[in-house]
């Protein structure tokens, strides 16, 4: 990551582990203001002690609770969506239930926090959006 992250304001969600832990690490160490985001509040609780993250539990499943972050956060120049849900077990053993949840976290959760914070950006005419999905679902399909 380069310079010109520097006071950037990044919103990260699914941050309390894995992609989006480390993520939210390498934003804080090039400089950039990292608001983390999760349902799991122990790897926020790390983020915030260890790395000078701010951090706010967050439902990537409810429009009202990203809405009220993204009110919250004010202007934001970066959105990294991370949260992703795989279901155990085989395509046989999944149910209608498995498939709505995955479905919902997997893609809706991003259609929701663009919606929050891309008319901040159309207005300001700058942003960036980044989008990632977990190696594991090239595996499980």
């Amino acid at each position: 990551m380069s310079e010109s992250l520097k006071g950037k304001v990044v919103l990260i969600t699914a941050a309390a582990h894995g992609i989006g832990f480390a993520t939210a690490v390498a934003f804080a160490k090039a400089g950039a203001v990292v608001h983390a985001t999760d349902i799991e509040e122990a790897g926020l609780v790390t983020l915030a002690a260890e790395h000078g993250v701010k951090t706010a539990w967050m439902d990537v499943r409810d429009t009202q609770a990203i809405n009220e972050v993204v009110r919250n956060i004010g202007t934001i120049d970066i959105l990294f969506n991370c949260a992703g849900y795989v279901q155990n077990g085989t395509v046989l053993e999944a149910t209608e239930a498995d498939f709505d949840l995955a479905f919902d976290l997997n893609v809706k959760s991003m259609l929701r926090t663009i919606q929050a914070v891309l008319p901040g950006m159309l207005e300001r005419g700058d942003g960036s959006i980044i989008n990632v999905a977990s190696v594991v679902g090239s595996l499980k399909g």
